[in-house]
């Protein structure tokens, strides 16, 4: 695998290193010895999965405070979307800024998402699924989303989005205080 790091620090778009003959390919998509070597986190405690019938549909900003802080490691299975990071964590050296990559099922980049940075996409193609594995499981009373055009951190999105859940439609801007625990 090849790591490129990304405006955000921590953040990387993860290449696979395709081996083919004539049946097609083999790659790895993950490996914790070849992560911990790049100073990646690399225990996976969940899977998530998500499929979107329609292209312009928008999941994000989502993230989950300490403790309960978690990483992710996204993947395009099906269809296209363009992944997107926004680095929340006060004192980080990119604090506010933003890094996006279009993932597809065509070019198999995966985006590595830090603890402490709001992740969202939004798909370029109907029936699109992302595929990702998380270092926590998911706990609900820590979620917090960041609204996808907080003009704070000006995300520039390929497309305007026409599909959103209601609690995405709903999300507000950041706001530090909703960052600590117990707000």
């Amino acid at each position: 695998m090849q790591y490129r790091p990304t405006a955000v620090d921590g953040a990387f778009v993860v290449s696979l290193e395709p081996r083919g003959d004539e049946r097609g390919f083999f790659a790895r998509v993950f490996c914790a010895e070849e992560f911990g070597r790049h100073g990646l986190e690399a225990s996976i405690s969940q899977i998530n999965t998500s499929a979107s019938a329609k292209a312009g549909t928008l999941r994000g900003l989502h993230y989950q405070i300490a403790p309960h802080g978690e990483v992710k490691l996204v993947k395009c299975i099906r269809g296209a979307a363009f992944d997107v990071v926004v680095d929340l964590r006060e004192g980080s050296p990119t604090f506010g800024q933003w890094a996006g990559e279009t993932l597809s099922a065509d070019n198999r980049l995966m985006m590595y998402v830090p603890k402490g940075c709001a992740h969202g996409f939004l798909t370029l193609e109907d029936d699109t699924e992302m595929l990702y594995p998380a270092t926590a499981p998911y706990h609900g009373p820590s979620e917090r989303i960041l609204r996808w055009n907080d003009p704070r951190f000006a995300v520039e999105w390929p497309r305007q989005p026409s599909v959103l859940s209601d609690k995405d439609a709903g999300a507000v801007d950041y706001d530090p205080a909703r960052h600590r625990p117990g707000y």
